[in-house]
């Protein structure tokens, strides 16, 4: 990943624009913002490359807390350095969090309604074709990985086994993968 950033390539306009980018894009998200942030920040706003959010987003997803604020706050740095951290994290989770307040009142007195635990175990399913159609479209990018493609993909079923079929924890898998993909980029890289 590269820290310069070339000077033709697509930015936010000032740390409003990062606030206000970052606010839309939480509020478009239910039960999980990958897919909308991959189609906003690669797609439409062109502020990132499908190499760039790949690696920015196994960053975020080995950082602690929730993988999209840590991606928010690594695009806004990457931009307009602390301010634009701050700038893309309150838009995050300001308006969300206020949304999440209230809905969490309203929950509490419709709970036991049975339309409401339908709704949510619907959304659910949803959310796991999301993120299933977010992974299919990043492979991809995954042709310019300092591995190759197969590599690449070989150490993705890898992960996806271990945890959906064997329920390996993910700290043992991001532990155990991590350190023999990073091993494999590193001798690859040195050469």
């Amino acid at each position: 990943m590269s820290d310069e950033i070339p000077p033709d390539h697509p930015r936010p306009k000032s740390v409003a624009d990062l606030f206000f980018s970052f606010t839309l894009l939480a509020l478009q998200g239910f039960g999980g913002v990958l897919a909308i942030v991959q189609r906003e920040l690669i797609e439409k706003k062109r502020w990132l490359t499908p190499e760039e959010f790949v690696e920015d987003w196994a960053v975020a997803q080995i950082m602690p807390g929730p993988n999209v604020i840590n991606l928010s706050m690594m695009v806004g740095n990457r931009y307009f350095g602390l301010r634009g951290a701050l700038a893309a994290l309150a838009g995050m989770i300001t308006v969300p969090l206020v949304i999440v307040l209230i809905l969490a009142v309203m929950y509490a007195q419709y709970a036991n309604h049975l339309g409401v635990a339908g709704a949510l175990r619907g959304m659910s399913a949803v959310t796991a074709g999301l993120i299933f159609a977010s992974g299919l479209k990043l492979i991809p990018a995954l042709k310019n990985h300092p591995l190759s493609q197969r590599a690449a993909l070989l150490l993705s079923t890898i992960c996806f086994i271990c945890i959906a079929l064997f329920r390996v924890p993910l700290v043992y898998v991001l532990l155990g993968l991590g350190a023999v993909s990073w091993s494999l980029v590193y001798k690859k890289l040195k050469k």
